[in-house]
């Protein structure tokens, strides 16, 4: 059966990277939720997905510019949360999570995997791969459900280094030669490949398709057909309906 991550928790209804956003995702029946972590001045995670502030916050500039309590107490960017059809101003209260507040609350739900996206093909973080494995570990009954994935293969490599067992997939948005290759010498968990590249060249891909997940999958049609494909997994802002229309393919087979 093809899972269905929250891609950002369901930030196609709810404000990306809020544990409301997360929350709302899990309640729709995800298996899996994708998640981006920066680290702060103070080697604190956080959950964001840009490496500045300046979308979805009124803060100014890189996030390792700032410490942890500092980028708590910066106000949302209200033009962002407002500009949602469900928009409730409750919303506000929300703050930036940590990365440990994410995996308590994935604690919760046992089933759930968890996908951090490391985001170091923009911006080097020192250490960063050390230090999350480190830190995750400190989350026992979520570091088997941990998925660690990034555009940025050297990072794939040093998480292999200081994890031998770490589930890594990698992100790619362009065929690849021999994928199999990479799989086996990298130690690959699965591939992460964007919808429109997997559409384009859906024979290149459709030998591994048990090793794919798929992001962002959004339309209607898309997502039926990659259920149909039978995919590892659809990586979408709208959970709720994958699992809606993978329900209904179900009742129908």
């Amino acid at each position: 059966m093809t899972k269905v991550y929250g891609h950002r928790g369901m930030m196609g209804v709810y404000p990306e990277n809020t544990l409301l956003s997360f929350e709302k995702a899990l309640e729709a029946g995800v298996e899996g939720l994708e998640i981006d972590v920066h680290m702060t001045k103070d080697s604190e995670f956080i959950v964001m997905h840009d490496a500045t502030l300046n979308r979805t916050t009124k803060g100014i500039g890189p996030i390792s510019e700032y410490t942890f309590s500092e980028i708590r107490e910066l106000p949302w960017n209200h033009s962002y949360f407002s500009s949602f059809a469900a928009y409730d101003n409750s919303w506000e209260e929300e703050k930036i999570p940590s990365l440990a507040e994410v995996l308590k609350l994935v604690s919760s739900y046992p089933d759930v995997a968890l996908n951090i996206e490391l985001k170091t093909y923009e911006y080097i973080y020192e250490n960063i791969e050390e230090r999350l494995i480190d830190y995750v570990a400190k989350f026992p009954e979520v570091k088997h459900r941990v998925i660690y994935s990034s555009f940025h293969l050297p990072t794939l490599i040093r998480l292999r280094h200081y994890d031998r067992d770490a589930r890594l997939a990698w992100i790619v948005n362009q065929p690849i030669s021999h994928p199999e290759d990479y799989i086996d010498i990298l130690g690959l968990e699965a591939l992460h490949v964007g919808v429109e590249t997997f559409l384009e060249h859906i024979y290149h891909w459709h030998k591994w398709k048990r090793l794919l997940r798929v992001w962002t999958v959004n339309d209607k049609d898309t997502l039926k057909q990659l259920l149909d494909i039978k995919v590892k997994a659809i990586i979408t802002d709208y959970p709720d309906r994958a699992i809606f229309y993978r329900c209904e393919r179900y009742a129908m087979a």
